[in-house]
């Protein structure tokens, strides 16, 4: 368990200083190329953030955490979704604005990242030898939401994080077995 809670030190150290990086170099940037070049347009990267409705199931602690997170951090959306919400696309409104709640300031940390990447994660833990297959679809839907300007990149990382963190305290409590132990599949036990 302390090597666990060490690495989720050393991890959550790692996505704030990329959370600032994007914030401050990369997000708006981002936003603005993917507006330009009309990349929302494209049916693929639509598609593609659209998980099968099994998925945002799999995990609900995820999405609860992402939920009080998004109601803390209260950051608006690139683009305009609904009801002439502010976004950095529709007005320039771009920021944080901490423990202020509604729809209109959920974009961080993104929420189908964290549902995202929860099922990975737990699925590289439980399925390793299908991690590539794995890891390319999950990262196809993870450019995807920056692609359709659904979210920031830093929104992106942050709940990728969120998710890969929380399945990992998951699948530690849950006692899978890990990679890097033998697995006796007869009788089940490492």
């Amino acid at each position: 368990m302390q090597k666990l809670l060490r690495r989720s030190s050393i991890a959550l150290a790692v996505c704030l200083s990329a959370v600032l990086v994007c914030y401050f170099w990369v997000d708006r940037p981002t936003a603005f190329f993917v507006d330009r070049h009309h990349l929302n347009q494209v049916k693929v990267f639509h598609w593609l953030t659209y998980p099968p409705p099994e998925l945002p199931t799999w995990l609900i602690v995820t999405d609860q955490f992402r939920v009080c997170l998004g109601d803390v951090c209260g950051r608006y959306w690139p683009e305009t979704w609904f009801q002439n919400n502010p976004s950095l696309i529709g007005n320039g409104t771009y920021g944080f604005h901490p423990f202020q709640r509604g729809d209109d300031l959920g974009s961080f940390p993104s929420g189908h990242a964290a549902r995202i990447l929860s099922f990975v994660f737990v699925w590289f833990v439980v399925m390793p030898r299908t991690r590539v297959i794995g890891a390319t679809i999950s990262v196809a839907m993870l450019v995807s939401l920056v692609l359709m300007n659904y979210h920031f990149v830093s929104d992106v990382i942050a709940g990728g994080f969120l998710g890969a963190i929380i399945a990992a305290y998951a699948a530690h409590f849950a006692k899978f077995p890990c990679h890097a132990e033998p697995f006796n599949l007869e009788i089940g036990e490492p």
